[in-house]
Parts: C-alpha cells; structure tokens; sequence
C-alpha cells in the first residue's frame, strides 16, 4: 500500500454467477422485488428475450427490442412509454452495454429498477454510470438510481458471441480496469480485482480468438472472460475513469462509431499518453497482461489486440483525418481526472497515431 490513504464506497449488487444461471431470473427478480417486467434486447437478441420472458411466465408484461449503441433519447423515451402502457415496475436488459444503456435510462427517467442478464462482456451492468446521446453529442454521469439491482452471469448465454465481437468486448473490460488502476480515488481492493480482471481477459481473449469457429471455442476461456468482465465492470463501478474513457464517449457519440471497437483502438495510446505520470498503474497492467521484458504496457494492450484479429485504427471504424480537429475539441471542453494533463498537441498526436493504427512508442 505504500503508506496511501483512501476511503472507498462500495456499489452492491446481488451477483448470480455460473453456468445455467439464467434459469434462476424468475427468483432473482422475486428477490429484488419485481412483479411486472418489461424485457429489453436490441433486434437480433429477439429470440434470447423471448426465451427469458418464458422463464419469467407471468412476471414479464412484454419484450421491447429497439435497443441500440449509444441509447439514443428518443428510444429511451419510447422505451419509457411502452414501460407505462404495460405498467412495467421493472426492467430486465437481456444483452450488452447497448441494451444495458438503455435499461439506465429508463431507470433514469422513470425510475425502473434493473435486473442485468449480459451477453457481452462490456461491465456496464456492474456500474451506476449512464450515458445517453442527443444531438450526436453523449453525456455521460452516474447516479446510483441507475444501477443494477441483480446480475446473472451465464457463461452459456457467451457460447455463440462472434469471435471478432469477443475480442474487441473483452478489450473494452480491459480498458475499464486499467483506467481504474491510475483512478485519483483508487483503493487497494480496485488494485486487486483490476489486476485480476486484466489477467483473466489475457488468458481467454487469444483461445477465444484462436479458435476455429464460435462453437469450438473452450468453456473455460468464455466463462475467464464473463469472469474478467465482471471484475473489470466493478472497477469502472467504483473509481472515476480518465481520459481513455472521455475519448471514446466523445468518439462513439459524436461520430457514430462502433463502442466496443473504438475502445479497443484507443486504449493503447490512452496509455502511451500517460505512462510517464503513472508507472506503478503501468507495471501492474504489463503484470497482469502477461508482457515480455521491455514492452510497455501500452504495446502489450495493441499487440493483444493485433494479435486477436480486432481493429487497431480508428479508420478502419469510419473516423475520418478531417474528424480529428472536432475530437480535439471537445475532448479538451472539460477537465476531468487523468494523471497527466490534458494538452492539446500531445491528444492532436494521439488521435492521429489511433487514426493510423500506429503501434505506440
């Protein structure tokens, strides 16, 4: 601990975690409370909703299926309308950060308590952080009205997710822990299961990505990663995030690019960016990835990401040289915690080398 003082304030939530848990959705929803809930998936998690609004017989009012990335307002308002025609008392999210988002938004707007189902390893069910996008603009904050109440982790419900969506899935969770590991209000226990979490995504992100089909990919590594997730999603829950995670808010809402993808692109040169203001964050990242003597943590994190088969430039997602300047911009409206401060020709610097794919130096 090195002598550091630190108070903590600890986020609950009742976690379900194994194999098969989702066959216990109708008792986790008794437990919070729930007797009329409103479902939610984007359009091709249809079919999962309707599985789980069987589990729940009389306790789901319906299945609302237009989540989607970024949790627009006015699907958030439809979302909310559908939730009182029904007389909804509560939400159930059947998928990843989209439908989780949205979840937080009808529970921000109509005070809908939540339980999370994740199919994804995103971590937003972990976290009372929101985010919702109006204008082409995502403003972010936490409220912890919006947070989950009950959480099942099923590994099987991971079994078919796309290889390419795991990879960059599971680089989003990474990004959440090693944010947290130079947080100004970290603790030793955020220490402790950001460095696991991290770990647990290392070992399962390449025999998730190096297997030959979704199907052939082993148990163990879908159910490290969901377990990764998990850890990783209670960091970004429990410490304020810096600037990896204000570049791509400013990214995924204002141009439209994908979260998970945009996340994994700029997490190694969020890293480069800072490693000189936080060496001891960047030991345990290089600890807990697994790096070889003399690679950096911000290379160990793209060369995972390379070697898993995702995307490591933000032109490969649609972002375009002439987009930079606006990024630059509004990245730099607002002051927030990050080890190094934020100036302008270092980020114009980061941005164009996450344009570029350029491995960091």
């Amino acid at each position: 601990m090195n002598g550091k003082s630190f108070s903590c304030d600890m986020n609950a939530v009742h976690v379900c975690f194994g194999a098969g848990a989702l066959a216990y959705v109708a008792s986790a929803l008794d437990a919070m409370g729930g007797a009329r809930a409103l479902v939610l998936c984007t359009p091709p998690q249809r079919a999962l909703a309707e599985r789980v609004a069987d589990l729940l017989g009389t306790r789901s009012v319906g299945v609302f299926d237009q989540a989607v990335m970024h949790v627009p307002t006015d699907v958030v308002s439809a979302a909310c309308e559908a939730a009182s025609t029904l007389k909804a008392d509560c939400t159930v999210a059947v998928g990843g950060g989209s439908t989780i988002g949205l979840a937080k938004g009808i529970a921000l707007k109509a005070g809908l308590p939540i339980l999370a189902v994740p199919t994804t390893y995103a971590g937003s069910e972990m976290t009372p952080i929101y985010g919702l996008t109006e204008g082409r603009l995502k403003k972010t904050g936490r409220d912890k009205s919006v947070l989950p109440r009950s959480v099942i982790y099923d590994p099987d419900l991971t079994l078919g997710l796309p290889r390419a969506v795991s990879a960059t899935s599971g680089m989003n969770a990474i990004a959440h822990a090693a944010e947290g590991l130079y947080a100004p209000d970290g603790n030793p226990l955020m220490t402790l299961v950001a460095g696991s979490g991290i770990a647990a995504l290392a070992r399962a992100i390449p025999l998730i990505a190096g297997s030959a089909d979704e199907q052939s990919v082993p148990s163990e590594a879908r159910q490290d990663a969901l377990y990764g997730a998990w850890l990783c999603g209670m960091v970004l829950g429990n410490v304020r995030m810096g600037l990896h995670h204000k570049l791509c808010h400013t990214l995924g809402g204002t141009f439209n690019l994908p979260h998970a993808e945009t996340h994994t692109v700029v997490l190694p040169h969020a890293l480069a960016y800072n490693a000189n203001h936080a060496p001891q964050a960047m030991t345990a990242i290089c600890a807990a990835l697994g790096a070889g003597p003399g690679v950096s943590a911000a290379r160990a994190c793209f060369d995972l990401a390379q070697a898993s088969g995702a995307p490591t430039s933000l032109r490969a997602l649609g972002l375009r040289a002439e987009d930079l300047e606006r990024a630059l911009s509004l990245a730099l409206q607002d002051q927030y915690p990050n080890p190094r401060p934020l100036e302008a020709e270092p980020l114009h610097i980061l941005l164009r080398n996450a344009l570029d794919g350029v491995r960091p130096h």
